[in-house]
């Protein structure tokens, strides 16, 4: 990550994830009254007075605590303090101090880092006291409303003349989207990616309730992974927290460029997964289906790949154009292939062919299959151009373009694929009429 970082961390309820929303300018992160909603690291984009940085939201610090989630948070708290390079430290301005504050304020300490007091929850300055926090010997106090703004203009104005001045576009990032069922190894599967334990990785399904950003860089290319909660069927999720972790994954899709579909082997292709690929396939997303847990596969041969992804097709007939990879997060086989399928797929995403290549290609499809008429009339196919990119869509323009049958039209799309490829993105053909 090459843009700077700044970590907002503190103990469970004081208002992290309201400030982060706050700042990013939209609800990506969870928020709950329930404490401990918050379990990843959380990054997202921001941008102040023209200057861009990650910002990342934690999960609540509970130092006394030796639950086993309470441990895995605490890791995750300790190594985004490691990598940011200021940290806001969030208390609670109508509790006080809490002797947690005092706790956690010595590990900002010794972290040897430059970190802000913000006191939230200070909806009115003229009257919550929130000057008691001067007593913890800090230089400033900077208090806030995470849930009406108010502050947060000079909490970032101190936040950027507080960060290392690297300036980066990062719109030229490739996002990608690991989705699925849940517990079906995604965060294992991103942490075996990026080469440390960046995501909390537990038995239980339902880990992951937030669409987690993690940046990476693969070949000089930026690369954001976002780890995403697993989709269950609707009538499966019955809180609220499990409600709203849905609709992220949904518009983590949205905003991907390109989606991983990751799927238990020893489950098999199930209708979800299916429901899942689609979600992502009409969105027009890059679409690479992961086949985790490949070395448990019960019965393996040599041919057993081949069937697993014949079986696929049967069922979805798009799947043929969908590049399909069996790995093992566990063991790490055949992981990082992934990532040059990721740049591939996005290639092909973008790719624009020429307009001269389009109509020679339609004219010799014509020539090999004509258009069949339709109520007696002769339907002609006159030119194609390609309109868009992302995904790749053709115009094909005729005199009858109402009049042309659903088969001829996947005649011409499975043309087009032959002389193209287009490997894991949607191909769309749009029909237009000829302006005489």
């Amino acid at each position: 990550m090459s843009l700077p970082v700044v970590a907002i961390v503190g103990r469970p309820n004081v208002g992290k994830s309201h400030l982060f929303n706050r700042v990013i300018g939209e609800a990506t992160a969870i928020v709950s009254e329930e404490a401990g909603t918050t379990r990843d690291r959380h990054f997202g984009s921001a941008e102040w007075a023209g200057r861009h940085f990650w910002l990342v939201d934690t999960g609540g610090l509970v130092e006394d605590s030796d639950l086993p989630m309470d441990l895995a948070i605490r890791r995750q708290v300790m190594q985004a303090i490691d990598e940011a390079d200021l940290m806001m430290f969030v208390v609670d301005a109508k509790v006080g101090v809490h002797p947690s504050d005092a706790r956690i304020m010595d590990i900002l300490r010794n972290s040897q880092k430059p970190w802000l007091l913000v006191a939230n929850k200070v909806d009115n300055p003229d009257s919550t006291d929130f000057y008691e926090f001067y007593r913890l010997g800090v230089t400033d106090v900077y208090p806030v409303s995470a849930s009406n703004g108010k502050g947060s203009g000079d909490l970032l104005d101190a936040v950027v003349a507080a960060i290392p001045v690297i300036e980066e576009d990062p719109s030229d990032a490739i996002r990608v989207a690991v989705i699925g069922r849940p517990n079906v190894g995604k965060s294992s599967f991103v942490n075996r990616l990026l080469g440390e334990d960046r995501l909390v990785v537990s038995d239980m399904s339902g880990t992951t309730r937030d669409a987690i950003d993690a940046p990476m860089s693969y070949h000089g290319q930026e690369l954001i992974f976002v780890d995403t909660a697993g989709l269950r069927r609707q009538s499966r999720i019955d809180d609220g927290v499990e409600f709203y972790s849905s609709l992220r994954t949904r518009k983590a899709i949205d905003s991907a460029d390109v989606c991983i579909l990751m799927i238990d082997a020893t489950e098999g292709m199930q209708n979800q997964d299916l429901k899942i690929a689609t979600m992502a396939w009409e969105a027009g997303r890059g679409l690479i289906m992961v086949v985790n847990k490949w070395d448990v596969y019960e019965d393996k041969t040599d041919k057993s790949a081949d069937k697993f992804r014949k079986d696929a097709v049967e069922k979805v007939p798009y799947f043929k154009f969908v590049p399909f990879l069996f790995t093992s997060a566990v063991t790490g086989q055949r992981v990082t292939k992934a990532l040059d399928l990721v740049l591939e797929v996005q290639e092909q995403r973008t790719r624009r062919i020429s307009t001269s290549q389009v109509n020679d290609a339609l004219e010799e499809l014509i020539a090999r299959r004509q258009p069949p008429q339709a109520a007696g009339r002769e339907v002609k196919l006159n030119y194609a151009t390609q309109v868009e990119v992302e995904p790749p869509t053709i115009a094909v323009f005729g005199n009858a373009p109402d009049l042309i049958p659903e088969h001829y039209i996947r005649f011409l799309h499975n043309g087009f694929r032959e002389k193209w490829g287009f490997t894991g993105a949607p191909l769309r053909i749009v029909l237009r009429r000829k302006n005489s």
